[in-house]
């Protein structure tokens, strides 16, 4: 696959998605959010990758939000950054995703990096809310898996007086998993996707779509059960029984139900 914004490797069982704007602070753009998504929905029709990172290209940015510039400038949903594709996109992608955060997280990037499944980050990491601070807020996935992350008051606290934290006041709250020293991140985090790429996928997936299920509402659930036991019953005795019978028109044999 090839993009403009964001390159994309793979490593045996891991894919790399690297945001490439490092001049621009990683900042995501409406081109991004659609290559990042175009990008997950390649990744979704292969089996290669078990597990995907997210990392941003350069020493000093993982993300720092988004930029809205070349978009028309309507209120309507052309002017718009298409944000939410790209959370959802990293949300119901049935693999896990490691935020590898290399920089700093800001605003949206910080947004991002808790939208992933864990996150590890480099020592030096950055990370922040500035939304309240500069005429913008996240009233969606910013608040509510922040909310899960850290706690009410705690999240409440960081969009409210918007504090810088560290990497080790993010694990030490909730807000991260991991810290790697800065020059060992890339390793760090290659061995983290491996430690994880060992266990079973289809368990991966259920347990990632269980997670899901509780806050996405009657898309969450369908994600357990259309993608994950949906696909198990119908390569059982009892489905292809009743197939069978419904095309020969006869009545189903109920020994063959529960095989």
């Amino acid at each position: 696959m090839t993009f403009s914004q964001i390159t994309y490797e793979e490593d045996g069982p891991i894919g790399t998605i690297t945001l490439n704007r490092p001049d621009h602070g990683n900042m995501f753009t409406e081109t991004m959010c659609h290559e990042i998504r175009d990008c997950i929905e390649g990744i979704r029709r292969e089996t290669r990758t078990r597990v995907i990172v997210l990392t941003g290209a350069g020493e000093k940015f993982f993300c720092i939000g988004g930029q809205k510039d070349g978009m028309e400038k309507t209120r309507l949903y052309a002017g718009t950054l298409p944000t939410l594709e790209m959370y959802e996109a990293i949300d119901k992608l049935q693999k896990p995703v490691i935020a590898s955060v290399n920089g700093y997280a800001v605003g949206g990037g910080n947004v991002l990096q808790m939208v992933c499944d864990v996150t590890i980050a480099k020592q030096s990491a950055m990370f922040r809310q500035v939304g309240p601070m500069m005429g913008s807020f996240d009233a969606g996935y910013g608040t509510w898996y922040l909310e899960d992350l850290v706690g009410k008051k705690r999240a409440k606290e960081i969009w409210y007086a918007n504090p810088k934290i560290s990497a080790e006041e993010a694990r030490v709250m909730g807000l991260i998993n991991r810290i790697a020293p800065d020059d060992e991140l890339a390793a760090k985090t290659r061995d983290f996707a491996l430690e994880i790429a060992d266990r079973g996928a289809f368990a991966l997936a259920s347990i990632k779509g269980a997670f899901n299920a509780r806050h996405g509402g009657v898309g969450g659930l369908s994600r357990v059960t259309h993608d994950l036991l949906l696909s198990q019953y119908l390569g059982t005795e009892e489905s292809k029984e009743m197939k069978a019978s419904f095309n020969d028109r006869r009545k189903p044999d109920p020994s063959k139900f529960g095989q």
